[in-house]
């Protein structure tokens, strides 16, 4: 049985997106599965996002990684300050990726890969599991870039069975020594 959505709730069919298929209206812990692209619904969701944001960071157009690293860094450390959650969704966008007209942010792939270590080093030094999804990316070298750091998380013991509980240090100190299996 298809689940009934209150986000396409008065949307005429018209300005449905082309993405759009009754099938899509999926629930998940209670959680309506989002439709980007749907412009009719984007100010609920919008409003919505707007109330359940407690720290707002904002990036001006063309942000490169110094400055995002540092926020991201800052910010999260804030965040798991306030508040340690049970679990954490980490949503690992590329389209902060250098020349991504969508995302306007010049993040190198190098910088998206210290991002996804420098979360996981905070999140996971706090033994709370966390669970990467990717979006995002609308250029041909993301896949690359993100299986760089699926490997990067990987060597590092950060993700993998049996990895071990660090403490949230200086990315670039090494977790394990150089002969790990």
């Amino acid at each position: 049985m298809l689940h009934t959505t209150q986000l396409y709730q008065h949307v005429p069919e018209t300005r449905w997106p082309i993405v759009y298929s009754p099938r899509y209206n999926i629930t998940f812990m209670g959680l309506e599965k989002l439709h980007p692209f749907d412009a009719g619904k984007w100010g609920k969701v919008i409003n919505f996002l707007k109330e359940a944001i407690r720290r707002k960071v904002e990036l001006e157009w063309g942000t490169e990684d110094d400055e995002y690293l540092d926020k991201v860094g800052r910010n999260i450390e804030k965040s798991l300050q306030e508040h340690l959650p049970d679990v954490v969704v980490y949503n690992a966008g590329t389209d902060i990726l250098e020349g991504d007209r969508l995302g306007g942010l010049s993040i190198s792939p190098a910088g998206i890969v210290k991002r996804d270590e420098l979360v996981f080093r905070m999140v996971r030094g706090r033994h709370v599991p966390i669970l990467m999804v990717t979006s995002g990316g609308y250029q041909k070298r993301t896949a690359r870039i993100i299986a760089d750091s699926i490997l990067n998380l990987f060597g590092l013991g950060l993700i993998g069975p049996e990895s071990p509980s660090i403490s949230a240090q200086n990315s670039d100190t090494p977790l394990l020594p150089a002969a790990v299996p």
